[in-house]
């Protein structure tokens, strides 16, 4: 088997077992299902095409039923006259009716896209940049970098400025706002809300390669207070290691690859091209949401990430069981 047949079978395993997952692991993510004010308005704009989309099917069918049992009360060899014209009936069903339709979502559309635009005061101000396959976050205003899980205050207006730093991605979080490319070269903006603390899940909604169905995010609203007391905490360095296996731990992070490509404040690792890790111990997730955060998944996640996740950017990492304990709990005590 060729590697590009290899690439192309993992990728649609990857995007089978996504699927699976979604579907067994409750409830999926659903953009009739608005927890924000823009989210809200994009489903109205769903629920009236739907509505039109009902009363056509609804007439329609009862023409063709009025036809058909017209056709079979009718005299042999006998024909009704009937009282509209087929040019009547052409102007009114095929030219009129759809104009009409059509006006009136057109203007729905038009108003609804103009305020999912609005720029709105006090909004929270977060830059996202797409990567293959993994999100990059940062809130400018605040000095705090951190990966794949986007945090905001509940009530409050949200402004991301969305951009790509490979292929084109989409960002969609169902519940709350709509999709917005991330264009290579392009600073595309989405503005967001969430009426009540919880966590909101996320996509890339374009095919970006391999990975893609793997390309995931968490928007967790908290509390205005909540929000706060964690911003605060991302704004100071991790504290050092709590313990000697954690000490060790960090001997062998600076010691092999991962601080080349991964940060860490305060520490030697300035790496760029791999998720900052600095609150990588309260996250909840691995690999933008491909597994659970603990310390099973994560020393396999080290050991081979490609077991879980084909074609990702990060190599695999052959420890000693004692080194790789000592470089879990590191890692999970950076908070």
């Amino acid at each position: 088997m060729t590697a590009g047949r290899r690439h192309r079978t993992a990728a649609l395993a990857a995007a089978a077992v996504a699927l699976v997952t979604v579907g067994c692991g409750g409830d999926p993510p659903s953009a009739l299902n608005p927890q924000g004010p823009q989210a809200e308005r994009i489903a109205d704009v769903w629920w009236l095409m739907f509505a039109m989309a009902t009363a056509v099917y609804v007439v329609v069918a009862g023409l063709i039923i009025a036809a058909a049992m017209r056709g079979r009360r009718a005299p042999e060899g006998e024909a009704r006259p009937s009282r509209i014209t087929d040019s009547s009936f052409i102007w009114v069903g095929g030219v009129i009716a759809p104009a009409l339709i059509l006006g009136v979502l057109a203007v729905v559309t038009v108003d609804s896209t103009n305020d999912l635009r609005r720029a709105e005061p006090g909004a929270l101000r977060i830059e996202v940049t797409g990567y293959r396959w993994w999100w990059d976050v940062r809130y400018p205003d605040h000095g705090v970098v951190t990966a794949n899980e986007i945090h905001i205050p509940a009530g409050r207006p949200v402004e991301m400025g969305l951009r790509s730093a490979d292929v084109i991605h989409s960002f969609w979080v169902p519940e709350l706002a709509g999709k917005v490319d991330q264009v290579p070269g392009q600073r595309n903006v989405i503005r967001l809300q969430a009426d009540k603390p919880g966590t909101y899940r996320g996509f890339c909604a374009e095919f970006c390669g391999l990975q893609h169905a793997k390309m995931q995010y968490l928007v967790i609203a908290d509390s205005p207070a909540d929000f706060t007391r964690w911003i605060t905490r991302r704004q100071r360095p991790p504290g050092g290691p709590a313990s000697e296996e954690a000490a060790l731990g960090q001997v062998v992070f600076n010691r092999s690859t991962c601080g080349a490509c991964h940060s860490v404040r305060g520490t030697a690792a300035t790496g760029t091209s791999a998720p900052d890790l600095s609150d990588f111990g309260s996250r909840t997730t691995i690999g933008a949401v491909s597994m659970e955060n603990n310390r099973v998944n994560l020393a396999e996640w080290i050991r081979n990430p490609h077991e879980s996740k084909p074609g990702n950017l990060m190599p695999p990492t052959y420890l000693p069981p004692e080194e790789l304990d000592a470089l879990v709990a590191y890692l999970e005590s950076l908070e």
